[in-house]
């Protein structure tokens, strides 16, 4: 089997270990090199350092929408294409070229959850479970039908990095699931999705990254540990503003003003919510690095509760 993989990020890496296990990746697509780190120097992607250190060929077309680009992929002659968080729009001549069309991995159990974001967007909601899909890709956005799924819980501390990490090994492990099955000549089965349960995860932007005390506690705790490590929850503690790392909601009602400070003690900084207050366990200050609350209280003397 002749098999194409694109894929951008570090989510994309164990999926491209998983497609070239049996060598059967002739080809791997990525997106060209950005800037990045304080030189702003040309950095591979991910998915390119994985390749080349498998020796596999690295193309990183600007658009798949160009007929030289579409041309090239079709030399591949590939019998399917494999696509992990690419990032690049693939048209419908490139859908139609792979024998077997192209599969996705997608982070989320569809139709929940479609769209850039679905990681974070799901403990940001309060999702009790989340999940990959392998789906058959077609023109919409991730609408194709799914072909294998698995679910998992979500642990109560939760996390955006954490729950990268492990939907990142099961989707490695669901693509190596359907491979073998399209070897043997058990094709999966593909499953339209729903109309019903249709959620959008829609990019992460910076500016969602700032708390707002008005709002209940638990919603706080939520965003908060959606956006670690990016873009890290930031908030106004009496006069500076400090990224919030990890924190945790506590029950109750204050009847004090939302933004207050009601405790500031070794175990952490409870502050005031629209619904119960929020408990600050690891802060970082303008140009410093991550801190329990306690080594930030040691630097915050002037932190006066209840002001």
């Amino acid at each position: 089997m002749r098999i194409v993989f694109a894929g951008t990020p570090d989510f994309a890496v164990p999926c491209l270990q998983a497609a070239a296990r049996h060598n059967e990746v002739v080809a791997v697509y990525t997106q060209p090199d950005r800037p990045a780190g304080r030189g702003r120097g040309l950095t591979a992607s991910p998915v390119k350092q994985a390749a080349l250190e498998r020796g596999l060929p690295v193309y990183q077309p600007l658009s798949l929408r160009d007929p030289a680009a579409q041309a090239e992929v079709a030399a591949l002659q590939p019998d399917l294409l494999v696509v992990v968080a690419y990032g690049l729009i693939l048209p419908q001549a490139v859908l139609d070229i792979p024998t077997h069309g192209c599969w996705n991995v997608h982070a989320s159990l569809l139709p929940r959850w479609r769209g850039a974001a679905p990681i974070q967007r799901a403990i940001q909601a309060g999702d009790s479970h989340s999940g990959v899909c392998l789906m058959q890709m077609e023109a919409g956005l991730d609408t194709g039908p799914v072909l294998l799924e698995q679910s998992l819980e979500l642990a109560a501390d939760e996390t955006g990095g954490s729950l990268h990490d492990k939907l990142a090994a099961l989707g490695a492990q669901v693509l190596a699931d359907g491979l073998g099955l399209l070897r043997a000549g058990l094709r999966p089965v593909a499953r339209p999705q729903p109309a019903e349960g249709v959620e959008y995860a829609h990019k992460l932007d910076k500016a969602e990254a700032r708390l707002q005390w008005s709002e209940d506690a638990q919603v706080l705790e939520r965003q908060v540990r959606a956006f670690n490590p990016w873009p890290v929850a930031e908030a106004q503690l009496q006069g500076e503003r400090v990224r919030i790392h990890a924190a945790q909601a506590i029950p109750g009602v204050s009847g004090m003003p939302v933004g207050s400070v009601l405790a500031a003690t070794k175990a952490g900084i409870d502050i005031a919510c629209g619904t119960g207050a929020l408990r600050l366990l690891v802060v970082q200050r303008e140009g410093g690095k991550p801190v329990a609350a306690a080594d930030y209280l040691n630097a915050r003397r002037d932190l006066q509760v209840g002001a």
